[in-house]
């Protein structure tokens, strides 16, 4: 990890670390690499000036926190989970935002990352609930979330502008202390190929 923020926590596979102006030639190559796998869902900057301008508000506006997920036995990073709209008082939330790079895919590090960043986001943030908004298409992403004991909460329709058009999107959420409930709550899903949400 020379090179690097410490990490915040590690698994046995993965680790998690601050996201830093630093890490864009990796993240940015990554993002290129994994055009294929993110499309239509997630478009993650993958030039200089584009991660410049993404990793600053990320690392300057206190109401959004930005991880990267690391493999513990050679560093490269296999994704990224960022908590964004951070809202403290009673509310104590944030809504995520995430997405696998290709060579990292399929392979379980983001769901071991997500575990992590869970309890780092109710333990050191102080956070009481998570929220993922996904695209209802979006069967990689959705079962994420529905590993880490997310549940369905409800359908929001032209809620996010994503290429070009307000796309509808399903709520899921977790809060403190009951991110073990079951895996299987929420509507029936259909069968059908998808990538990690943004």
């Amino acid at each position: 990890m020379s090179g690097h923020t410490a990490p915040l926590a590690e698994g046995p596979r993965v680790g998690i670390r601050p996201l830093t102006p630093e890490d864009g030639p990796e993240f940015t190559a990554r993002a290129r690499e994994s055009r294929e796998l993110h499309h239509p869902w997630l478009f993650p900057p993958c030039t200089d000036d584009t991660f410049r301008a993404y990793a600053g508000a990320l690392v300057e506006d206190p109401a959004r926190a930005g991880f990267l997920v690391y493999e513990r036995d050679s560093g490269a990073v296999g994704g990224f989970i960022n908590i964004n709209n951070i809202v403290r008082g009673a509310f104590r939330s944030g809504a995520l935002g995430y997405g696998a790079f290709a060579h990292a895919a399929g392979r379980g590090l983001m769901s071991e990352g997500l575990g992590l960043v869970m309890a780092y986001a109710f333990g050191d943030l102080g956070l009481h609930r998570l929220e993922a908004n996904i695209q209802p298409g979006n069967e990689a992403s959705i079962g994420l979330v529905r590993r880490a004991g997310f549940r369905y909460e409800g359908f929001s329709p032209d809620f996010l502008f994503i290429d070009g058009a307000w796309r509808d999107h399903e709520r899921w959420a977790v809060t403190a202390g009951t991110a073990s409930a079951s895996a299987d709550s929420g509507p029936p899903r259909h069968p059908g190929a998808a990538t990690p949400q943004a």
